[in-house]
């Protein structure tokens, strides 16, 4: 009888274990589904929010600014013999000159940089005639016959009024090559910033406008692209006198005239409908 009693002690619980072992699962599986609604719901809005409700326009920023600095490059190109040492002091001394007026006119030292030195043999080829006689010499090598060096130096000028004048100073000091005369705007990130809050408020005139047009109600910013590819026109300047070269028999101060520059960004910006 007492058997049969822990028997049946045995088999009932057993059946309680497995029923709580039933409901723990089932409540498992709820919190697991709910998680996973949950988690769907949050991914799916944070991939594309709105992907199917939104619509975008484009802005355009534009600011008128006038050029502050003027940059150009100017070379000292000197020739001579097989003497590298005498070469080398002859261009010197005529760069330091030239380095030495743009000194003593105002121009800073953070202005004035040493962009290329260039040292290059010049080489004598002789001609000679092949034909079948055995007896003809070998033709001889190339000869160096000299040296030329060449030396480029940058330079920024940020008072115009001085431009000329220094252009034609440097010519003067013994200086045989001037290039790349070109203007820009030395606080570039200001005027950009002008003209980037004109091109968003250009695009949110346009957004209102639909939204108003079509009939619904404008939400929030998803996203902003910027065209950074046309913010600046062309800045280049040709120099008056013979292109880019300036001669030392050429007595004539040239002119120099920044004019304006038109400094655009371009935007995409995309929003919400509501």
């Amino acid at each position: 009888m007492e058997v049969k009693k822990l028997s049946n002690r045995k088999i009932n619980m057993d059946k309680k274990i497995k029923n709580y072992f039933g409901v723990g699962a089932l409540v498992s599986m709820i919190i697991l589904a709910i998680s996973s609604l949950v988690f769907a719901n949050i991914y799916s809005k944070s991939i594309t929010p709105s992907s199917y409700r939104n619509f975008s326009v484009t802005g355009e920023g534009k600011v008128v600014a006038v050029p502050d600095v003027a940059q150009f490059s100017f070379s000292v190109i000197t020739e001579g013999e097989k003497n590298i040492a005498d070469i080398q002091q002859e261009n010197a001394q005529k760069a330091n000159r030239a380095i030495a007026l743009l000194k003593n006119s105002g121009v800073e030292d953070k202005d004035i940089k040493t962009s290329n030195y260039n040292l290059q043999p010049r080489y004598q080829y002789f001609s000679c005639e092949f034909g079948k006689n055995s007896k003809a010499k070998p033709c001889p090598p190339p000869e160096i016959v000299g040296y030329t060096i060449s030396q480029t130096v940058s330079v920024k000028i940020r008072n115009f009024e001085k431009a000329g004048e220094i252009l034609s100073g440097i010519v003067q000091s013994g200086v045989n090559s001037v290039s790349e005369l070109s203007f820009t705007i030395d606080n570039k990130t200001g005027v950009e910033n002008k003209a980037r809050e004109e091109a968003i408020a250009d695009a949110t005139k346009k957004a209102e406008a639909i939204a108003k047009a079509g009939n619904f109600n404008l939400g929030k910013i998803l996203s902003i692209y910027e065209n950074t590819c046309c913010s600046y026109g062309g800045f280049s300047k040709e120099l008056g006198m013979g292109g880019d070269m300036m001669t030392a028999e050429s007595p004539i101060m040239p002119s120099v005239e920044p004019g304006s520059q038109d400094v655009k960004i371009n935007i995409t910006v995309s929003y919400e409908i509501r």
